[in-house]
């Protein structure tokens, strides 16, 4: 039997999808549902409410392919919270002779044990809330397929891919651990990428990992840390017919709003990647009522720092910035180093046909780094177009991740 290599695989559910029949919409459909979903999706369809799953779904058929997969599990409702539904199905799904699947809380590992070095791929299974945007629709747009719906980006993509490959790979060149986990769109606290490695470390032990967050198909090295501070003034309570009896802590606030306007944010080289740092005001809370002039007034600032920078020094720089204010630090989480100086990164890199560019925003490589894993970013989706109302996703993207990881994969 002639061998079939995973380009012809790849080639082929790419030919089975383009293949299946749903209508084609115009161009002035495609436009009205991506600035405003809510017009198709309330004349054309209808929903079950509070059930956890759309239309019933609580079963995912594993002989579908990619496009109808990720469309499925984008109608298998899972905000924040509420993943039980589809942890359900990817459970039963993944419950295959070559893989032995854990489950905790609502995250499900489904891992290979063929004796040989492990890869861990990863993706989290929530969304943020859904708004009209459901079910997940298929338009054609001039040559190209674009799926449209909660998820679709954000990251049931890239699960659908994982999932694919998860029930597809039966043999490989490396053990792998496909992490499906919940709770990445809430509290940090909550997340089911850290409850796993509280509970059950070994799980996430590995040579190195890749997270499925949207990256355009494009490979992303690690990523910036972030840090979120208060910058408060303090004032005197006045009514405003007399402000000579008070002081105004918005009017003592114009220097901290003077010194971000002015700071110059660097680009930091870290292992041949350029990563921009920011720093930004990103709200400011003042005043009780439109007579009284504010005793309080808080900045909060928002400093994305490279992956070389400790929390400690990223805190020492907000610090000697603001000196003479008062500083409240809020959230901090460190970023992760590209992980790409090792002989696995190399393999992928070759594989995928690709170089690495930085990962700006901060996601749950971190996480692995922490954990001494090297890890990188790799999925389908505009991550500019996460947690949109128009949220979605080209079908090109899922052909183009799933055929770099089979080609790295597969013997």
């Amino acid at each position: 039997m002639e061998e079939t290599t995973a380009d012809q695989i790849a080639e082929r559910h790419q030919e089975q999808a383009l293949d299946t029949k749903y209508p084609r919409h115009c161009h002035l459909s495609l436009w009205l549902r991506a600035h405003d979903p809510t017009h198709y999706l309330k004349e054309s369809h209808s929903f079950e409410q509070n059930t956890g799953s759309l239309l019933g779904m609580v079963d995912i058929d594993l002989s579908k392919n990619l496009v109808e997969l990720t469309m499925d599990i984008c109608n298998i409702e899972s905000v924040s919270g509420s993943e039980q539904s589809l942890a359900n199905a990817l459970e039963k799904a993944l419950t295959l002779p070559h893989l032995s699947v854990l489950r905790d809380g609502n995250a499900v590992v489904a891992s290979t044990n063929f004796g040989k070095p492990r890869i861990l791929i990863a993706g989290h299974i929530d969304t943020v809330p859904i708004a009209n945007n459901l079910p997940a629709q298929l338009h054609h747009f001039e040559r190209e397929q674009v799926i449209i719906g909660r998820g679709s980006v954000d990251m049931k993509g890239g699960i659908a891919v994982m999932l694919k490959l998860a029930s597809e790979l039966t043999e490989a060149k490396y053990d792998i651990s496909w992490i499906f986990y919940d709770n990445e769109e809430v509290d940090s606290s909550l997340n089911g990428l850290g409850r796993l490695s509280r509970n059950n470390p070994e799980i996430l032990k590995g040579e190195f990992a890749i997270l499925c967050e949207p990256t355009s198909a494009l490979v992303e090295g690690g990523c910036n840390g972030t840090l979120r501070a208060l910058v408060r003034t303090k004032g005197v309570k006045a009514h405003s017919a007399r402000p000579w009896m008070g002081e105004n802590a918005i009017h003592k606030a114009a220097p901290i709003l003077a010194r971000l306007a002015d700071y110059q944010p660097q680009t930091i080289s870290v292992d041949g990647l350029e990563y921009r740092e920011s720093l930004n005001a990103v709200s400011i809370k003042a005043g009780i009522a439109g007579n009284v002039i504010p005793d309080l007034c808080e900045v909060e600032v928002n400093y994305r720092f490279a992956p070389s920078k400790s929390g400690s020094e990223a805190k020492q720089v907000i610090e000697e910035l603001f000196e003479g204010f008062q500083v409240e630090l809020v959230d901090l989480a460190e970023g992760a180093r590209p992980g790409l100086d090792t002989e696995l990164a190399a393999q992928f890199l070759a594989a995928t046909g690709q170089s690495a560019r930085p990962k700006y925003g901060w996601t749950d490589v971190a996480r692995f780094s922490a954990l001494g894993i090297p890890a990188i970013n790799y999925g389908p989706g505009d991550p500019a177009l996460a947690h949109a109302d128009n949220e979605n996703l080209p079908v090109g993207h899922l052909f183009d991740v799933e055929k770099g990881l089979r080609n790295w994969l597969s013997v």
